[in-house]
């Protein structure tokens, strides 16, 4: 896989794509997989929604989704890495409304007022800023009106004012575009990419974030 972004850490491939969820687990203590499933159940997901995972992964979110989805529902993800993209194939092999599809989520996508919810989860921070606009607006243009985009990633902090024992470790994993991304207020962001009515949910210490925005009509 190429590496559009070579000082990203989002794009994945190799050993690390093929342990991607154990490494998870082993980096948050086992915390990762109770967290994320109440991410989801936040999200508060209608039996028919139509959703898009952006940066979906392993599939191990999508199959959480799932669990609140109907057949009359639908699920799309999007990766490109053909490991993640494997892995999605087997862990999401018995629902017959979920495909996976290799597309760049930072390039124009062909959807327009088709989705009910649009989920990026621990993908967008990975990116420089302009590029983060890019995949908002990709988001904006494919949710119906009233549709809502949730982003699962840092919260708003100053990586200076950290404990150590946190700071340490974010500093080591973390790509430069992390400590850009905590900076900068996501709600006035998505405000001028056109979203309103939000909502929040904070996890670990505040230092993740689970955002919602809705697109008005």
């Amino acid at each position: 896989m190429c590496a559009y972004y070579p000082e990203s850490k989002v794009e994945i491939s190799k050993l690390t794509a093929k342990y991607y969820d154990k490494l998870m687990d082993i980096f948050t203590l086992g915390a990762y997989s109770s967290f994320i499933k109440k991410a989801i159940r936040l999200m508060d997901i209608k039996s028919n929604d139509r959703i898009i995972d952006l940066g979906a992964g392993t599939g191990r979110n999508a199959c959480l989704m799932m669990d609140y989805l109907s057949t009359k529902g639908e699920l799309i993800g999007l990766d490109i890495s053909n490991e993640m993209i494997a892995q999605f194939k087997r862990r999401c092999a018995s629902f017959i409304n979920v495909k996976i599809i290799n597309q760049r989520i930072d390039e124009p996508l062909p959807y327009e007022n088709k989705f009910d919810k649009v989920f990026i989860s621990f993908v967008l921070h990975g990116f420089p800023q302009h590029v983060r606009r890019k995949i908002i607006r990709n988001a904006f243009k494919a949710l119906k009106k009233n549709g809502e985009f949730f982003i699962l990633d840092y919260n708003e902090f100053s990586v200076k004012e950290m404990p150590f024992y946190l700071k340490i470790p974010f500093k080591l994993i973390e790509c430069p575009y992390a400590f850009d991304f905590v900076e900068k207020n996501w709600q006035k962001i998505l405000s001028e990419e056109g979203f309103n009515h939000f909502g929040k949910h904070l996890f670990f210490r505040n230092y993740l974030r689970l955002l919602k925005g809705v697109k008005l009509p």
